[in-house]
């Protein structure tokens, strides 16, 4: 099953808001905090980009002031072209100035996380894993820890995701297993990742590291290594 994936930065996001619907533009006047406008315009930006690469529509202002992502009533995001309901599962992720978003076709269940490679504490790790993740973590090599910790993290996020609860679920519910472990992973390629739900359900998926990021992708059918998609400009 094929997954698709596009990242961009905040730098790549234009200054003019042309891109915009009228319904985004009144959402967007509506954030009061600079970062969180911010953060917004970035993922509104990729995902329209994405989504008209992925579909087939255009790709100037116009076109993409046509494609809107919308919450359902779960918060998970709902695509839409020209007012009618896109066929495409979507999933979408921003962190600390940059968002990666994930696209299959209908009706596959799909999550995506970007994480930024960070020091997480004792007390993270205690709150929201398993005694089975600290344990990896504790073994891992003093170097890799970081980037383990917060693999194992991004991983749940996508289950999550897939599960379209979002963080409203335990993540303790949910073991994230890079398949292979870290050693010896080539920089950028897509590696297997496993997230098992404790009611028995397992997401497939792939993660990748690199620029200081973790990228996860998870989704039942099991995906193929995700294919990067080639944004017009």
């Amino acid at each position: 099953m094929k997954v698709y994936w596009a990242e961009q930065t905040e730098a790549d996001v234009p200054p003019e808001n042309d891109w915009l619907s009228a319904a985004e533009l009144a959402r967007l006047a509506g954030i009061r905090f600079a970062k969180r406008r911010d953060d917004w315009r970035l993922g509104r930006w990729i995902a329209k980009r994405a989504l008209a690469a992925y579909l087939g529509a255009r790709s100037d202002c116009r076109g993409l002031a046509e494609i809107e992502v919308r919450p359902d009533s779960s918060g998970a995001p709902q695509v839409f072209c020209g007012g009618w309901r896109a066929p495409v599962s979507f999933s979408l992720s921003h962190r600390a100035g940059r968002a990666v978003c994930a696209l299959a076709e209908p009706g596959v269940v799909l999550g995506c996380d970007l994480e930024l490679i960070e020091p997480r504490s004792a007390a993270f790790a205690s709150d929201y894993f398993m005694e089975e993740e600290q344990a990896w973590v504790a073994r891992a090599p003093a170097e890799e820890r970081h980037r383990l910790l917060n693999l194992l993290w991004s991983g749940k996020e996508s289950a999550l995701k897939a599960l379209r609860v979002g963080l409203r679920m335990d993540t303790r519910c949910l073991l994230a297993s890079p398949v292979g472990g870290l050693i010896d992973q080539p920089a950028g390629a897509w590696c297997p990742l496993g997230v098992r739900y404790e009611n028995g359900q397992f997401f497939n998926g792939w993660w990748q590291s690199g620029e200081g990021f973790v990228r996860t992708m998870v989704s039942a059918p099991a995906p193929a290594p995700p294919i990067i998609l080639h944004l017009e400009y």
